[in-house]
């Protein structure tokens, strides 16, 4: 569906990192990368959250929903920042990308419903740009299926709370796929990302339920036992 590229503002080596901002503290020596993996390996392992807030991510994400971008925008935890494409520079008049749903494509009848919506939006906004309607109050008819692109600033405590709901299985399934897209390219970035997302143990991008041993939904997936109340 939609690319997604981590800047090289990104933090190479986050265990690194983390080991040495919290090796501060302990008053211990830091000039060793290595006892400053260790350590940070060990604070992530005992749950001191605090210093994942110290490695930090710079991400471009291009060709996801709007939509989905609005949900992103749900997760300010940890001072996020970010800027996305304008709807009242760019022009949209002559076409934009969009997303249309798998169980839409599977729907020949919805599917002609779908695509003649998006052309009727089409329509609108060139006789809208022929009536002398400026950009930035046309776009108001633009879609929430249109695709768009972010430049996003966050870090990897954000990124930790945000799996926890959005890898759960009855998530929204864009972005479940964003998650997923994210988590790719963070652990092709550098060893230490692939670690931190690889490695089962550490559970630092999982579901909730994972976490906790037990789903606390309403509605679970069955995926692991509810609480007992």
């Amino acid at each position: 569906m939609g690319t997604i590229t981590i800047q090289e503002q990104t933090t190479k080596d986050p265990i690194t990192l983390m080991g040495m901002e919290s090796g501060i503290c302990y008053n211990s020596n830091t000039s060793d990368p290595e006892k400053n993996y260790k350590r940070g390996l060990e604070c992530v392992k005992t749950n001191h959250g605090r210093v994942l807030e110290y490695p930090q991510v710079y991400i471009v994400i291009d060709g996801y929903s709007a939509k989905v971008i609005r949900e992103l925008y749900t997760h300010i935890g940890g001072a996020p920042t970010r800027l996305q494409a304008s709807t009242r520079y760019i022009d949209y008049e002559h076409g934009f990308d969009f997303v249309t749903p798998a169980k839409v494509k599977a729907n020949a009848e919805a599917l002609e419903v779908y695509n003649h919506t998006i052309d009727t939006i089409k329509d609108a906004l060139l006789k809208l740009d022929t009536l002398g309607i400026p950009r930035e109050d046309s776009s108001m008819v633009l879609p929430l299926c249109m695709t768009t692109k972010v430049v996003l600033r966050t870090n990897l405590r954000n990124l930790s709370d945000m799996s926890r709901q959005r890898m759960c299985s009855r998530a929204w399934w864009e972005f479940r796929q964003l998650f997923g897209d994210i988590k790719d390219a963070l652990a092709n970035y550098s060893d230490e990302w692939k670690t931190l997302i690889t490695d089962t143990s550490l559970n630092v991008f999982s579901p909730k339920c994972e976490l906790l041993g037990y789903c606390p939904e309403k509605n679970s997936c069955g995926r692991k036992p509810k609480k007992e109340i």
